[in-house]
């Protein structure tokens, strides 16, 4: 766990960089520019709920079982990051986001920075009530990892690699949450 200094984003950061995984900062002009440097084809992704981006065409974004068995990255978004661990929370969709953040070899989650909050608590207090509701999400941090037969092998149950999009929205107008209430 990150020591409590700095900004949320630089926690954050700290503690991603802890877990061996890269960040970039980007604003919405520039967002289809870094997609295009991070992400390696064939890709799958999700819908991204930002009004002000969108993946861009080379993307397949209704990715069947064969494209995403052959797809190197998997770009998706997450709802908020969590400081102090260096995770995403990425929501579980009626079209199985879970699967397009788990099977490529890179996962791209993509984040605002107004979404990242401090702890776990905070995290599980905005989880609430989505999960009362039947609704479920995935806390990941960091590439998949096991040591059960031996040496650390990294993605063995998901992704090898994941590097972290955060979107610094300047303007109010993009602060939405899913609901289309004013974020934090």
């Amino acid at each position: 766990m990150t020591v409590d200094t700095g900004t949320l984003a630089k926690r954050f950061e700290a503690a991603l960089a802890d877990l061996d995984v890269s960040v970039t900062y980007t604003d919405p002009t520039e967002f289809g520019q870094i997609l295009e440097t991070l992400a390696r084809e064939p890709a799958v992704g999700t819908s991204l709920p930002f009004s002000s981006i969108s993946l861009p065409d080379w993307v397949d974004d209704e990715p069947t079982p064969a494209s995403l068995d052959s797809a190197t990255t998997g770009i998706t978004a997450a709802s908020f990051g969590i400081a102090d661990y260096g995770s995403v929370v990425l929501p579980a969709t009626p079209l199985g986001a879970e699967q397009v953040s788990l099977f490529p070899d890179l996962h791209i989650p993509v984040l605002r920075e107004v979404d990242i909050v401090a702890g776990m608590p905070t995290a599980i207090d905005r989880l609430g009530p989505e999960l009362r509701e039947g609704g479920s999400a995935i806390i990941a941090t960091g590439a998949s990892a096991t040591a059960d037969m031996g040496s650390l092998v990294k993605g063995a149950h998901g992704p090898k690699d994941v590097h972290v999009v955060v979107l610094e929205m300047t303007d109010g107008a993009d602060n939405l949450d899913k609901t289309g209430e004013s974020g934090e």
